[in-house]
């Protein structure tokens, strides 16, 4: 009798309960919010942090805060290799990745050689095209993250405890650079001792003397205070930079549709914010860097520019010769 009058109370709770949801409207009793999270390796001085900042604030406000965003600077959740594994794994829901995804598919590798790309234009052509959304896909596919956009960093630049001045000032230079192959390949054909390194511990190696020298985008240099343990940086303009903010598959997959449309419109505005910002601030920064002490110098990089795109083709065979040659058509040459 018990166990009949409980089923029946149990069947009249679950009716008033269905008939409360459709008067609410689809999905009102289920709403909850979405609570995720972003990490990079940067300050919060940098402008990747800025443009991670206006993605939480887009996301906030296209969501109605039905999605929140919390962000971790400074490697909280470890290093770039961290953030892709995290986000492989789902433990970690966006990250601002370079060229350390090519670790994780070896067609992103080709857009890290020194040299590759002459000016902003060339690499945005590339990026921004056909071969951009192709390499896109390769990462979704075989790293199982997905590129949501690029953003804009400036050239890179070298800092050293020396004046450079050419390419004889850069032979045996025990130079700091990023955990990339393309990288160390091509730094090495030009005449420096590449020494891998995570970026956290690069403020403390150059302090400590374990490397000489390091090679960044001026924003990177400024927010990571490089100027104070360097003395001097030379407009070497090797590398059109970029950084993607990435997300988990694993994450998208969980979302639904007008959660991904929000990402997606949300990431369009904190790419063009941060796009803007590089070009407007980066002359601040190296102004205020001046002004406290940094030497700047011009050096000839023709030699520079021989040296590594002799080294390219040897690389790219190891890669992708097809899509190589497919960029270098791009570019025109």
């Amino acid at each position: 009798m018990f166990n009949h009058i409980g089923k029946t109370l149990h069947r009249t709770s679950f009716a008033a309960l269905s008939a409360l949801i459709l008067a609410a409207g689809p999905g009102a009793a289920f709403a909850q919010t979405l609570n995720l999270k972003l990490g990079h390796i940067q300050s919060e001085q940098d402008l990747w942090h800025f443009g991670a900042q206006k993605f939480k604030e887009e996301l906030e406000a296209r969501s109605n805060g039905e999605i929140t965003l919390t962000i971790y600077p400074n490697s909280t959740l470890g290093g770039d290799r961290d953030l892709v594994e995290g986000m492989q794994m789902g433990t970690v829901d966006f990250g601002l990745i370079a060229g350390v995804l090519g670790n994780f598919e070896p067609s992103i590798q080709l857009l890290e050689l020194p040299y590759l790309f002459q000016s902003q234009e060339e690499f945005d052509t590339v990026i921004n095209g056909e071969i951009g959304e192709e390499i896109a896909d390769n990462v979704l596919q075989n790293a199982n993250v997905r590129i949501l956009d690029w953003w804009e960093r400036g050239s890179r630049q070298v800092t050293s405890n020396k004046p450079i001045n050419g390419i004889e000032d850069l032979q045996g230079l025990k130079i700091r650079v990023p955990e990339i192959p393309a990288m160390v390949s091509t730094w090495r054909a030009i005449g420096a001792n590449p020494t891998p390194m995570a970026w956290s511990e690069v403020y403390t190696g150059l302090e400590q003397h374990v490397i000489e020298a390091q090679e960044n985008p001026i924003p990177f240099i400024f927010g990571g205070r490089i100027n104070e343990v360097q003395d001097y940086l030379a407009f070497t303009n090797h590398k059109y930079e970029y950084v993607t903010l990435t997300m988990s598959e694993l994450r998208w997959m969980q979302l639904t549709p007008d959660q991904q449309q929000i990402i997606t419109e949300a990431a369009e505005a904190a790419t063009m914010a941060e796009n803007e910002a590089v070009r407007t601030r980066t002359d601040e920064m190296l102004k205020s860097m001046v002004e406290a002490g940094l030497q700047v110098t011009e050096p000839d990089t023709a030699p520079m520019v021989e040296a590594a795109t002799a080294a390219h083709e040897a690389f790219a065979e190891d890669v992708d010769i097809d899509l190589y040659n497919r960029i270098i058509e791009a570019v025109g040459r």
